[in-house]
C-alpha cells in the first residue's frame, strides 16, 4: 500500500469515523442534564496518531499524505461535575465516544481485507478506556470493519459501566446495540450516527426497492426491519410517513402484522351528490365507491400475499430438512437407519407437496383479487375522465362545423369591405393621379426600349457589308437584304 493507491478499505473506515464522532459530538451535547449527570462539563479529544506514525516507520513508510489518509481511533470524552462547598467539585460520570479500527493492518504494504475487531481486542480496548470504576461510565464504541460474531455477541455486565457497540451495516447504515442487559435503552440513541431522518429516507429506499412487490402483494414492517436492519417501530413510522406523501400507499395491521399495500388514491375524487331515493337505491344494489372497494381488495391482497410468502420460506426449510435426510440415508450403512430415514423423507415430501398446494391455492385467491381490482380500476378511471356520450358528441361536431362556416363566410364579408374601402377612402385628386400613372405607363416602355431596336445609318451598314463579302457568314448570321426595288421607265427596257 503506497501514497499514490490508498487502500478502499482505509479510505471507508476514516470516512465511518469522522462521521461517528461529528453525530455522536452534536449528540453529547443535547443529552448534557438529560442522560448525562453534572452541572459543569469538560470534553477532550484523543488519538491513537503516535501509534500510527510508528507502525508506519516500522513498515518503511514516511508520506504525510498517507497518514492523513488513515483512520488513527480518535475518540471524544465527556466528564460531568458537580459543585462541591465552595471551590471543589465531584466527578459525576464519564461518556466516551471511541473509534477501534485495525490500524495495524492499514498500515502495512500487504493488502488483504481488514479483520473485525475480535471478543479479546474489544476487552482490552474498554479495560484502558474506564480509569476509576467508581464513576459511572457510558461508552460508545464504533468499529469501522465491523465486530467479530463473538463480540457482536457478548454481555458485558459491568459494574457503572454501560457499553454500546455500533458498527456500518451493509445497507448504508449503522448498527446500534447494547452490550449487556443493563443498558438504558435510550443510550444506544445518543451512539447512533444516524438521524431519524436519514433512517426514514432509508427506509423510503427500500420501498422503492421493492415496489414490485407492492403491485402484486404487500410489504410487512418485519421483512423490511431484516432487510435495512431497523427496529420495527423505527421502520413502522417510516411507513406511515411514506403513506401520508403517496395517497395511493395505505398502511393497515393484519393478524398482528403491519402491511404497506398499494391501494386507489382517495383525494382529488369528486363525490356526487345524491337524494335520499339515490342513496337507498345505491344502498341496495350493492353498487358503492371503487376506491373503497380497490382498498378493501388490495388489503386482503396483501395479506395473502403475506401469507403465501411465510409458506414459501416453510417450503425452503422443509427442502433443507429432506436434503439433510437424503445424505444421512445415502451415508448410512445399516438398514435399520435407513428404513427409519426414508419413512421420515417420505413423511416429509407429503408435507412439502401440502404446503405447495396451500400456496397454489393462495396464488389462485390472489389472482382472482387481481383481476377485480383491475376491473374496478379500469372503472374508476372511467368515471374520473368524465367523457361525453354520443348526443353530446353530435351535437358539439354540428355546433363546430356551423362555426366554420360562418367564420367562413364573415372571412369573404371582410375582405370584399376592405377592397371597397381603399377605394372609398381615396380623394379624387389622389384618383386623377393614379389615372396619370396608367397613362404614362407605355410611353415609359417605348423610350427605354427605342434605343435597343434603332438601326443604324445606310452608309454604315454598307461600310459593314463589304467585309461580309470576302468572309461571308453562315446563313442563319446573314443580315437581311434590302428592299428590291423594280426599274420603271427606259430602265426598265
Amino acid at each position: 500500500m503506497t501514497s499514490s493507491a490508498i487502500s478502499q478499505e482505509a479510505a471507508s473506515a476514516l470516512r465511518c469515523e469522522t462521521e461517528f464522532l461529528s453525530a455522536v459530538e452534536g449528540n453529547f451535547e443535547a443529552a448534557k442534564g438529560k442522560h448525562f449527570r453534572g452541572s459543569t462539563w469538560t470534553t477532550q479529544t484523543s488519538d491513537e496518531l503516535d501509534r500510527l506514525k510508528a507502525l508506519l516507520a516500522q513498515n518503511g513508510l514516511h508520506d504525510r499524505e498517507l497518514l492523513r489518509s488513515l483512520p488513527s481511533n480518535r475518540r471524544i470524552t465527556l466528564q460531568g461535575y458537580e459543585r462541591r462547598l465552595l471551590f471543589g467539585r465531584k466527578r459525576t460520570g464519564v461518556a466516551i465516544a471511541s473509534v477501534l479500527s485495525p490500524l495495524g493492518h492499514f498500515a502495512a504494504k500487504g493488502g488483504g481485507s481488514a479483520p473485525p475487531v475480535s471478543l479479546g481486542e474489544l476487552t482490552d480496548h474498554v479495560r484502558r478506556l474506564v480509569a476509576d470504576r467508581k464513576v459511572p461510565y457510558i461508552i460508545g464504541i464504533c468499529s469501522p470493519t465491523g465486530f467479530s460474531e463473538e463480540a457482536r455477541n457478548v454481555r458485558m455486565d459491568l459494574p457503572n459501566v454501560s457499553i454500546v457497540l455500533v458498527e456500518p451495516d451493509r445497507s448504508g447504515g449503522w448498527r446500534t446495540r447494547a452490550a449487556g442487559d443493563s443498558v438504558d435503552p435510550r443510550l444506544p440513541r445518543i451512539f447512533d450516527p444516524e438521524s431519524a431522518k436519514q433512517k426514514v429516507e432509508r427506509v423510503t429506499r427500500l420501498v422503492e426497492e421493492h415496489s414490485a412487490e407492492l403491485l402484486t402483494g404487500g410489504l410487512s414492517v418485519s421483512s423490511a426491519a431484516r432487510d435495512a436492519n431497523l427496529p420495527e417501530e423505527t421502520v413502522r413510522r417510516g411507513f406511515e410517513e411514506i403513506a401520508r406523501r403517496n395517497a395511493e400507499l395505505k398502511l393497515t395491521r393484519k393478524d398482528g402484522e403491519w402491511l404497506l399495500f398499494r391501494g386507489a388514491p382517495t383525494h382529488g375524487l369528486e363525490k356526487k351528490r345524491m337524494n335520499v331515493i339515490d342513496r337507498i337505491r345505491k344502498l341496495f344494489s350493492g353498487e358503492g365507491d371503487e376506491a373503497a372497494k380497490i382498498n378493501l381488495l388490495a388489503e386482503r391482497r396483501a395479506a395473502l400475499a403475506q401469507r403465501r410468502d411465510r409458506i414459501y420460506d416453510d417450503i425452503v426449510k422443509l427442502e433443507g430438512k429432506e436434503a439433510e435426510l437424503l445424505n444421512a440415508g445415502k451415508a448410512a450403512t445399516s438398514m435399520v437407519p435407513k428404513r427409519r430415514l426414508a419413512a421420515q423423507l417420505a413423511q416429509l415430501r407429503k408435507d412439502i407437496a401440502r404446503e405447495n398446494t396451500k400456496a397454489s391455492m393462495l396464488n389462485q385467491q390472489i389472482n382472482i383479487i387481481s383481476t377485480d381490482i383491475h376491473n374496478l380500476t379500469l372503472i374508476q378511471q372511467g368515471q374520473v375522465a368524465k367523457l361525453p356520450d354520443t348526443t353530446e358528441l353530435t351535437e358539439h361536431a354540428v355546433a363546430a362545423e356551423e362555426m366554420l362556416e360562418t367564420l367562413k363566410a364573415d372571412a369573404e364579408l371582410v375582405g370584399s369591405l376592405e377592397m371597397g374601402m381603399d377605394a372609398a377612402l381615396a380623394s379624387s385628386e389622389e384618383l386623377e393621379i393614379l389615372k396619370e400613372f396608367e397613362e404614362e405607363k407605355p410611353a415609359a416602355k417605348t423610350v427605354e426600349t427605342a434605343p435597343r431596336v434603332a438601326s443604324p445609318p445606310m452608309a454604315d451598314r454598307s461600310r459593314t457589308e463589304r467585309p461580309a463579302a470576302k468572309s461571308p457568314e453562315p446563313p442563319s448570321k446573314l443580315p437581311p437584304l434590302p428592299p428590291s426595288r423594280e426599274p420603271t421607265g427606259p430602265e426598265a427596257v
